[in-house]
């Protein structure tokens, strides 16, 4: 069925996005003011990666959750179906979602 999906232009990519659509959650706790959590989030738009952007400026809640479960006020945090990273690590987030580049 997830082949019926798969456009074959980019065969690649496509197979990516439906398994992260499928089989991912993806949480990203951001700040407005904040170059990584920017970055980021352009990174996860280009890989077709959904996810939903939390600003713990606005979401005190989210924020205070953040913090109890990192122990730091660092951002970004990315939750990755429970994995947590914190600050932009390319290489490790490519590996969680089995990102091709």
């Amino acid at each position: 069925m997830a082949e019926e999906l798969i456009i074959p232009a980019a065969p690649e990519a496509a197979a990516s996005s439906i398994k992260l659509h499928n089989n991912m959650t993806v949480k990203v706790y951001t700040t407005p003011a904040c170059p990584y959590c920017f970055t980021l989030k352009e990174f996860f738009k280009e890989n077709n990666v959904s996810f939903e952007d939390i600003d713990v400026s606005k979401d005190i809640k989210a924020r205070d959750e953040i913090i109890k479960k990192t122990g730091k006020m660092e951002m970004p945090v990315i939750d990755i179906d429970g994995e947590i990273i914190i600050g932009f690590d390319r290489g490790k987030i490519i590996k969680l979602l089995g990102i091709k580049e």
